[in-house]
C-alpha cells in the first residue's frame, strides 16, 4: 500500500465499532484469537466500509442499496494518494479539481478525494438512481460545495459531452468496469466465493455491483480505448487523464494508443492491496509549454 494509507495496518474492530456500532454485530474472534468479520458477508463488508469511512475520513453518512457495488475503502484510498503524488510531481497543488468517471452510488473517490486533500469533485455517471443516491450522501455529509454530479446521458461514452471544449479539469481518475458481460462477471464471482471457502452456488458477491459498474461491452479493453480516443479530443481540458487497469495485458496496447494518439507521457504507477496487483495509468497531451502555462494561471 502507499505509504500514507492509514490502513496498512490490521483494522482495529474495538474503535471502528465505537465509532459505527452497526459493525458490532458482525465482529468475532477467530480460532487465532483475533477479532475479524465474515470478509464473505456483504452486509458485513458495508459495514466495516462504513465505519472505516466515519472513523478516519469523518463521513459520517454512507447509505444505498445493498444491489450496488460496495467498494473496499484501502484500495480506494491508495489510488487517491498515488494521484496526489503525481500532482505534487506536476506542481499541483492548488484548487484541484477532479473528474471521477462512473462516480457511483457510493461516490467513494469524491469522498476520500475532498476528505484526504480538499479537492474538488465532478462525480459522473449514466445511471439516474446512482446519481440520485449518491447526491443524497454528498448532502447528508454537507459536501455540495466539494462534489458536484452530473450525468453521462450515453452510457457508451466516456468523457465525451461530460467534459466540454471550454471546461478545464486538474485531473480525471476511473475504475473502469472490468467484466465483458454479466456471464463473465458470474464466472468471477464464483471464482472469488471458491477463494473465500464459500458454495459457489450462493451468488452474492460480498462487494455486490449494478451492470453498469460491472461491466462494459467488449469489458475493460474496450473501455480504457474509449476513454484513451475520447480524451485525445480533449487534449487541454485536463492535465492528466488517469485510469485503473485490472489487467496487466492492457498495458502494451495501451501505451501503443497513445503514442497514436499523440500523448506527450505516459506513466503506468504500480499498487498492490494486499494480495491483489493492480495499476494506474496516467497520461497527459500537454506540450512542456502548455504545462508552464497551466501552473502560471
Amino acid at each position: 500500500m502507499h505509504k500514507k494509507n492509514k490502513h496498512v495496518e490490521d483494522y482495529n474492530f474495538d474503535l471502528l465499532a465505537e465509532a459505527y456500532p452497526n459493525l458490532e454485530p458482525f465482529i468475532f474472534t477467530n480460532a487465532n484469537n483475533k477479532k475479524t468479520i465474515d470478509f464473505a458477508n456483504p452486509k458485513a463488508v458495508k459495514a466495516l466500509n462504513a465505519a472505516l469511512l466515519k472513523l478516519h475520513y469523518d463521513i459520517n453518512f454512507w447509505e444505498f442499496p445493498d444491489h450496488f457495488l460496495c467498494p473496499p475503502i484501502p484500495g480506494r484510498v491508495d489510488y487517491i494518494h498515488h494521484i496526489s503524488d503525481l500532482l505534487q510531481r506536476s506542481k499541483l497543488t492548488e484548487d484541484i479539481t477532479v473528474l471521477d468517471v462512473g462516480t457511483g452510488a457510493n461516490c467513494i473517490y469524491p469522498l476520500l478525494g475532498s476528505a484526504a486533500y480538499d479537492w474538488n469533485f465532478i462525480g459522473v455517471d449514466s445511471n439516474d438512481d446512482a446519481l440520485e443516491i449518491a447526491q443524497n450522501i454528498v448532502d447528508q455529509n454537507n459536501l455540495q460545495d466539494k462534489i458536484k454530479l452530473i450525468k453521462q446521458s450515453d452510457a457508451t461514452h466516456v468523457l465525451t459531452d461530460v467534459l466540454k471544449d471550454t471546461d478545464k479539469v486538474t485531473v480525471t481518475m476511473c475504475n473502469p468496469p472490468f467484466f465483458k458481460n454479466e456471464a463473465d462477471a458470474h464466472q468471477a464471482t464464483q471464482r472469488k466465493l471458491k477463494g473465500l471457502g464459500q458454495p459457489t452456488d450462493e451468488m452474492v458477491r460480498n462487494f455486490a455491483g449494478q451492470a453498469h459498474e460491472l461491466w462494459y461491452k467488449g469489458g475493460e479493453k474496450a473501455f480504457l480505448h474509449t476513454y484513451l480516443y475520447e480524451s485525445s479530443l480533449l487534449k487541454t481540458q485536463s492535465f492528466w487523464y488517469t485510469s485503473l487497469v485490472s489487467n496487466k495485458d492492457n498495458i502494451k496496447t495501451i501505451n501503443q494508443s497513445l503514442r497514436k494518439l499523440g500523448a506527450t507521457a505516459v506513466l503506468t504507477i504500480g499498487m498492490d492491496i494486499g494480495n491483489k496487483k493492480s495499476r494506474i495509468v496516467a497520461w497527459t497531451f500537454l506540450t512542456e509549454q502548455q504545462k508552464q502555462d497551466w501552473n502560471n494561471n
